[in-house]
């Protein structure tokens, strides 16, 4: 069996897997759509998440909508997140499938035609049918938001000097029904291709891509190196070629089974104000200039489905799915690229909004080896992450607990700390004050601390029963019915480098009951005093 042909086919695995939730009442898109997506990710264990589908939508106006609202369809749990990459939901397929995806991808494919064009609105047709308007776009942050936004919109745009495609998510705002803002700062990439295009003196041709299969949704939020085509690494997540179908009006290729696609341009000659949203640190992002579309046509299929992302404060739909690419872009990074062989793994933290803060695993490492790791993910993030920590393979990156006592025990600030200068943040309220004006193409300037938490030579081994008798135990406990396991790393205690023969010896005897053998070695090495 292939990936998912569209959305919908998607949508129906998900329903068949009791992943999916579907609200017939009337909803108020503004008021109460997103409030109640909310509640699942404040109240409710991850594993029970699940996606909502909202059939029967109003707006604040009293307008009724024809059209489906999707939200949680791409990581309201790890679970969805697997599903959504049509892999086993453990962590080592899910990371194995985004390698190969990354170092194999597979090229896009163009077709004559697609569902996404089934309906074509443009020209006297783009008003007559309510331009942007159509669609119940929900308001994410309800009583902060100025305006409903597109959270899962996925923006595909061109270099115009190598033709290199982008496809990015960034947030939009709805500033009529014919205009829309974006926030896409420098170094975004899509930013970097509007100054080619502001050098030329020509607006920007862009398309914002709703509702493709959930592939393409991932990879616009991953961090893809500029100039490599994110659809590929799409395709290599499907295991097959994405199909495209070329724009009615601009020089762009959209996926063709798309639920719907809005064309346009970007001015360069004038910026307008976008914000304030409520964005992934917890905190609303201030508002400031930016870059904004002009609409020139929508395409849709018929009865079409509007997709958004949860995001704002973490743990979020997009704070899941941020980080499970961050990890996987970063593993890649540091293993392939930079040829690091003592990289295992890398973690982020979802609170962090899972970009913030993260932990790289490495075994058997040298000094040296483990700087470079730390210094190639602060280069690699420079807007991005703020606290890179590396710890040995006995410690769980994503538990706080375990990397806690790796800092309180592996690392001394005089000599295991670094400050990593000339980092930049737009949405970091730590950095400035949020009343403080934004220059137009700068941002704050931050830094990042890295930390070398490994053990810089032989340890006593941790204190904790030997595997052999923590399993048996766990045996035991099995046997008794007592309640499930979630062990925490590490569950059982090893040799670190450091264990003299005779302690060895007499923790053997121990084990036999012969403890009294020790009790009366030690009596005769007494020592005077």
């Amino acid at each position: 069996m292939g990936y998912y042909r569209d959305l919908r086919e998607y949508i129906r695995v998900l329903e068949e897997n009791d992943k999916l939730i579907r609200i017939k009442r009337e909803i108020n898109k503004d008021t109460e759509l997103m409030p109640l997506v909310r509640w699942e990710f404040r109240g409710l264990p991850e594993k029970e998440r699940k996606t909502f589908l909202f059939e029967n939508i109003t707006d604040a106006k009293g307008k009724k909508y024809f059209g489906q609202v999707l939200v949680g369809s791409h990581a309201a749990s790890r679970a969805i997140y697997a599903m959504a990459m049509a892999t086993e939901p453990s962590r080592d397929h899910i990371m194995k499938k985004w390698d190969e995806a990354q170092l194999h991808p597979i090229a896009p494919v163009m077709v004559a035609s697609g569902s996404c064009q089934e309906e074509v609105h443009l020209g006297d047709s783009l008003m007559e049918h309510g331009a942007l308007e159509e669609f119940a776009i929900p308001n994410s942050t309800p009583g902060f938001d100025n305006a409903p936004y597109f959270s899962a919109g996925n923006w595909i745009s061109k270099d115009p000097e190598t033709g290199s495609r982008n496809v990015g998510n960034y947030r939009t705002m709805l500033k009529s029904p014919t205009r829309v803002g974006i926030c896409a700062t420098m170094p975004k990439d899509l930013r970097q291709q509007w100054q080619k295009y502001k050098a030329q003196g020509v607006p920007m041709p862009a398309a914002v891509v709703i509702g493709p299969t959930p592939n393409v949704g991932l990879v616009a939020v991953t961090q893809v190196p500029y100039g490599f085509d994110e659809l590929g690494v799409a395709g290599g997540i499907a295991g097959e070629p994405i199909q495209l179908v070329k724009c009615k009006t601009v020089d762009v290729e959209v996926p063709a089974t798309a639920e719907i696609v809005i064309e346009g341009e970007i001015p360069t000659d004038a910026l307008e104000r976008e914000g304030p949203f409520g964005e992934f640190t917890g905190y609303m992002g201030m508002a400031g200039p930016n870059l904004f579309l002009n609409v020139k046509c929508i395409t849709h299929r018929k009865q079409p489905i509007w997709n958004a992302y949860l995001s704002q404060f973490p743990p979020s739909e997009s704070s899941l799915m941020t980080q499970m690419g961050m990890e996987a872009a970063h593993f890649k990074l540091l293993k392939h690229d930079l040829g690091i062989d003592s990289v295992i793994e890398m973690g982020y933290h979802e609170d962090s909004g899972g970009r913030m803060l993260g932990v790289i695993v490495l075994k058997n490492s040298t000094t040296p080896q483990v700087w470079q790791a730390l210094y190639g993910v602060a280069a690699a993030t420079a807007s991005y992450s703020k606290i890179i920590i590396a710890v040995d393979d006995d410690i769980d990156p994503r538990d706080m607990d375990s990397v806690a006592w790796a800092l309180c025990y592996r690392m001394q600030p005089h000599r295991d700390l670094s400050v990593a200068q000339g980092r930049t943040a737009g949405l970091d309220p730590s950095a400035v004050p949020p009343s403080e004006k934004l220059h137009l193409t700068t941002r704050p300037q931050t830094s990042t601390l890295l930390v070398d938490a490994t053990r810089k030579w032989g340890y006593p081994p941790t204190s904790l029963p030997a595997k052999q008798f923590m399993e048996r135990a766990r045996q035991i406990w099995e046997e008794e019915g007592l309640p499930t396991l979630s062990p925490k790393m590490p569950w059982y205690g090893s040799s670190l480098g450091y264990w003299p023969d005779e302690i060895a010896e007499e923790a053997e005897l121990a084990l036999r009951g012969d403890h009294y053998i020790t009790g009366e070695k030690l009596a005769k090495n007494r020592i005077k005093v």
